[in-house]
């Protein structure tokens, strides 16, 4: 159980803390750790705002229940900054930064020692702008010297809801950089991927380019969607159904972050 013991040593030791907890692998390990180490004394937040995907608040609630951490929601403004809403390659910095003065202001009212978020060694290798707001906000990641394939090795190891989970950023990832974020954009996104979903699709992004919806699939999953089949054109007509003129479905497979390709990396943990 390498790391295991550290980590939770390391919870312990702070007393009390609130853990930034969207429900993702990352997350519910640092909240299943709390609850291991803290017992009452932790509790997981999950931030709602129009960037959260359907079913996700459903999913961490669960998550939350199963591994027997308490758990609350709070609403973050990060639609209210300007930052944020320009889309530059540090939006993240500004999200993050509204959800930790939040969490930080709810940590010092309750009398909280601490808040936790699930960065993980593999983070340090990516575009990250989060973490510099994690930094100016003195936020604590257990996980940091941990990379991602032991995250989900000791998630399973403590039967973790969510260790096989894939990633699910928020819904602003899907905008490129320099397109303005708003709750209509954020929205039509969601009701895209969430028609593809009730086709059966779990894993995909929906990408998007003004009037045009791009779908991204995994390697195996798009191997099955023949080009200019019927399966393809039932696709595009679910991305459609949410507002876009147009849709396409990508011949790249999904890759979580394609958007952020070529950016500096941040390392600030």
């Amino acid at each position: 159980m390498s790391g295991l013991e550290d980590v939770e040593a390391r919870v312990a030791g702070l007393g009390s803390a609130i853990v930034a907890f969207s429900g993702g692998v990352d997350s519910s390990l640092v909240a299943c750790i709390a609850a291991r180490a803290l017992g009452g004394r932790a509790l997981a937040v999950t931030a709602v705002s129009p960037a959260l995907a359907s079913g996700e608040l459903d999913g961490a609630r669960e998550v939350a229940a199963a591994i027997g951490i308490a758990h609350e929601t709070l609403t973050t403004a990060e639609l209210a900054r300007e930052g944020y809403r320009a889309n530059g390659p540090d939006r993240c910095y500004h999200c993050k930064s509204e959800l930790y003065d939040a969490l930080g202001a709810l940590a010092q009212a309750r009398g909280f020692a601490a808040v936790l978020s699930g960065a993980n060694a593999d983070d340090l290798g990516d575009w990250r702008p989060g973490l510099r707001a994690a930094s100016e906000h003195g936020v604590v990641h257990p996980l940091i010297d941990l990379p991602k394939a032991r995250v989900r090795e000791l998630a399973t190891l403590l039967h973790v809801p969510s260790a096989r989970k894939p990633a699910s950023p928020c819904l602003a990832s899907r905008i490129p950089y320099g397109t303005e974020v708003t709750p209509e954009v954020l929205a039509r996104i969601d009701r895209a991927e969430g028609a593809v979903k009730a086709l059966g699709f779990a894993e995909l992004r929906v990408r998007h380019f003004g009037d045009l919806g791009r779908l991204e699939l995994p390697a195996d999953v798009l191997d099955r969607v023949p080009e200019g089949g019927e399966l393809e054109r039932l696709l595009r007509s679910a991305v459609r159904s949410a507002g876009y003129a147009e849709a396409k479905v990508s011949r790249t497979p999904l890759r979580s972050g394609s958007l952020s390709a070529g950016f500096a990396i941040t390392r600030s943990p």
